[in-house]
């Protein structure tokens, strides 16, 4: 019994243990170098793109392709170590072929899932850090892989979503961002001298050290934007980095606010905060 156990060691059990520890070998060296080579790859072809987006984006394609080399791999170990086992592989692989078949008419639904994650990838509609609007839900995509996305809202409610089931997705970070601000004031107030304010907190917000390394273009007052009952309604919109675009409103509604008050110019909120 145990020269049988000594001599099936011998023959096979080596094998399994160098198959085994080479396929681990080769994994960790595909992770590295996949990380390296796609990481080079992404800041040669999104040059124009800041950091955290080009860090991101190649954080979302290492890990869809570390993950699929995994499952590849895996399944090819298991091939090689099946036959030292005693086991044939051709009958269960006549066999896996009509189970596969079985199973293919009840998992239309994930390879589904898997074409469309993979047209997500490709196309780079979105990626990890990324702030997307899709249906209903909205937040920072905290996951995206070929089965599924993952967002964080502002709650803090994580969301999955089968991406099967994503007929659109609206990135509101995608390469940059904007400020579309409108600022609502009492038709009494003098168009004119509400103008000159605004352009003159947009140019001074712009020109702080503190925040102009974040806008890509100076604020624009586009002017009197509309009537709505009682106010009037001018509009400022301004080009951004990502992400950065709800920081430097709220920075401006401040601004704005303080303006106001002092040129005793009034609008709903003053109203509201007497």
């Amino acid at each position: 019994m145990n020269e049988a156990i000594i001599s099936w060691l011998k023959d096979h059990g080596i094998k399994i243990v160098i198959i085994i520890l080479l396929a681990i070998v080769v994994d960790r060296l595909i992770d590295r170098y996949a990380d390296k080579a796609i990481g080079r790859f992404v800041v040669r072809k999104q040059k124009n793109r800041d950091a955290r987006e080009i860090k991101e984006r190649a954080k979302t394609l290492s890990n869809v392709f570390n993950t699929t080399s995994t499952l590849v791999l895996s399944v090819i170990v298991l091939l090689m170590i099946l036959p030292e086992v005693g086991i044939e592989i051709a009958p269960l692989l006549a066999g896996a072929g009509i189970i596969g078949l079985a199973i293919g008419f009840g998992s239309q639904n994930l390879v589904r899932d898997f074409l469309s994650g993979l047209f997500i990838i490709i196309e780079d509609q979105y990626g990890i850090g990324d702030v997307v609007k899709i249906g209903d839900k909205s937040g920072v995509v905290e996951s995206l892989n070929l089965r599924r996305t993952v967002l964080r809202d502002l709650d803090g409610i994580q969301h999955h979503i089968p991406n099967s089931e994503i007929k659109t997705a609206s990135n509101l970070t995608k390469d940059w961002s904007r400020i579309n601000l409108d600022v609502p004031v009492s038709s009494s107030a003098d168009p004119d001298q509400v103008v000159g304010l605004l352009n003159k907190i947009s140019q001074e917000l712009h020109q702080d050290p503190e925040y102009r390394d974040f806008f890509l273009e100076a604020p624009t007052v586009l002017g009197l934007d509309k009537f709505e009952g009682s106010v009037i309604v001018f509009k400022i919109l301004g080009k951004t980095k990502s992400l950065r675009q709800w920081d430097l409103t709220r920075e401006l509604r401040k601004r704005i606010k303080k303006e106001f008050d002092q040129a005793r110019i009034e609008s709903p909120f003053s109203k509201q905060a007497k």
